[in-house]
């Protein structure tokens, strides 16, 4: 084949440091509009971003032209500084070292970005945590929980 051709849809979700409550109504759309912008210039098409006020939930159309990783590092340190910007009470913002990433069918899309919309009313119920516990059972994702709360 001489072509290269990818098609992989992600959902991302990481969190504040500390899942401290830093993101609030005032800020939220800004700072999904900001990841969407960042995730754009990495060629990395955005589907759906939103969160809650110590997390945030992005769904895109991975690049196959740069790494989870990348794409990670890139959306968490420009996004951080950012924040930084825009208040005092937000000159020492940081994001969790770590990630959640997950594959996403095309037939689901419409689902998580549903999924993504609804993060208020999803978290009246459920705290961050259980959230995640929940997702990386729907994933099947083996993980230690002594290392994924940083």
């Amino acid at each position: 084949m001489s072509q290269s051709l990818a098609k992989i849809y992600l959902h991302i979700v990481f969190s504040t440091k500390n899942r401290e409550a830093l993101i609030d109504d005032n800020i939220a759309a800004e700072l999904y509009t900001y990841l969407g912008g960042v995730c754009a210039a990495l060629e990395c098409t955005p589907i759906q971003i939103g969160g809650y006020y110590d997390h945030v939930h992005i769904l895109c159309l991975l690049s196959r032209k740069i790494t989870v990783m990348k794409l990670l590092e890139e959306a968490k340190k420009s996004s951080s500084k950012w924040m930084k910007t825009k208040s005092e009470q937000l000159a020492h913002f940081y994001w969790q070292d770590g990630y959640a990433a997950f594959s996403v069918g095309s037939s689901e899309l419409d689902r998580v970005a549903d999924y993504i919309r609804h993060q208020k009313e999803h978290h009246d119920l459920f705290t961050y945590q259980d959230e995640c516990r929940k997702l990386l059972k729907r994933y099947d994702l083996d993980y230690d929980e002594r290392y994924f709360w940083d």
